[in-house]
């Protein structure tokens, strides 16, 4: 989820708990909804290691800084943090409180996406995912701030409250959307008689209803992309701009086009060197964070030759696939090094 969002719910959150009567010490309103956005926004810090570079931010984001394990030390030192630019009026005990709730909200935003969260950092690398929202969703980004907007202004008829038991409706509705796209895979995997097929779906972009569905079977995916609530006879004719062009990208599941993609491609003059590049050392961090690994395709120039793998999850119509890595080696060279496609974004 991004930043935003995350230091809107704990804002919100920390304004529905609020007290109606504030005891000698405790926060000011005012302040309380300060500390928690910034507790809630606090986990992303760890963006500072693009610093180093793209792959090591993508196998150590929400890492540590989303650790349940650590969470209260994190929440002490911002409270302790939050005290020092408000003092002499607040100790560090008041803050502790609402710094623990908007790192929780943080994590728990991250934990229902499809990235993967570390929460037991940094005993664990394993990484835990519930899929149930795109990373950037408009919808839950609306709740949040219509629940802010609203206990604003009229703050004590616990408004702000309302805005949570909405969010709960909508990820019970995208939980109903998730079973049903699952469901959508293994009608695929029986009719086409996909023995030991596993069936994943992802939430995308624009709409809860829009799902990218994959089948893994063997060294492969089936890979659709759908709008569980677009009519078979609906048609759109010609799409013109960018957001309605990916829109019209999920069709209905009736009209569902399934693409084929392999681990190592079906080339077979390039299947046996895919596989040494997948299995290399060097390769080792993309794929230790790619969850549904693909080969992209094999570049061979006069200067030099490159395999380029790409992690399904980060393919949205319209749009070149993010984080796409390889290795390459110049001509006359027998070293490997890792190398990155840059994607449609400047971060990816």
């Amino acid at each position: 989820m991004d930043t935003v969002t995350h230091a809107l719910s704990g804002a919100l959150l920390a304004m529905a708990l609020a007290p109606r009567a504030a005891r000698p010490g405790a926060l000011s309103r005012r302040a309380r909804i300060a500390a928690g956005a910034a507790a809630a926004a606090f986990p992303d810090s760890d963006f500072a290691l693009r610093a180093a570079d793209t792959l090591t931010y993508l196998n150590l984001h929400q890492g540590v800084t989303h650790s349940l394990i650590l969470m209260p030390v994190w929440a002490w030192l911002l409270a302790l943090l939050f005290a020092q630019a408000a003092r002499p009026h607040y100790r560090w005990p008041a803050f502790y409180g609402i710094a623990v709730l908007g790192i929780a909200i943080h994590i728990g935003g991250d934990v229902v996406t499809a990235y993967g969260t570390q929460l037991l950092a940094p005993f664990s690398g394993t990484r835990f995912s519930w899929p149930l929202l795109f990373l950037i969703d408009p919808y839950v980004t609306a709740i949040l701030v219509a629940g802010l907007v609203l206990g604003g202004v009229w703050p004590q008829r616990r408004l702000a409250s309302l805005a949570f038991v909405a969010l709960a409706a909508y990820l019970g509705l995208t939980l109903i959307l998730l079973q049903r796209a699952i469901a959508v895979g293994d009608d695929f995997a029986r009719n086409h008689q996909l023995q030991g097929a596993v069936s994943h779906a992802l939430p995308q972009p624009l709409s809860p209803f829009h799902w990218l569905i994959l089948v893994e079977h063997g060294e492969g995916y089936r890979l659709a992309r759908v709008n569980l609530a677009r009519n078979p006879n609906d048609h759109r004719g010609e799409a013109s701009g960018f957001l309605v062009r990916m829109a019209d990208g999920y069709t209905s599941v009736a009209g569902a086009a399934w693409s084929y993609y392999s681990r190592f491609g079906t080339n077979p003059a390039e299947m046996m060197l895919a596989r040494n590049i997948f299995e290399h050392m060097a390769f080792a961090p993309f794929r230790r964070f790619a969850r549904f690994l693909v080969l992209d395709h094999v570049e061979s120039r006069a200067s030099g030759s490159c395999v380029w793998f790409s992690d399904l999850r980060f393919s949205l119509p319209e749009l070149p696939p993010s984080f796409r890595y390889g290795l390459c080696r110049s001509s006359g060279q027998t070293e490997w090094r890792l190398a990155r496609l840059p994607g449609a974004f400047g971060i990816d």
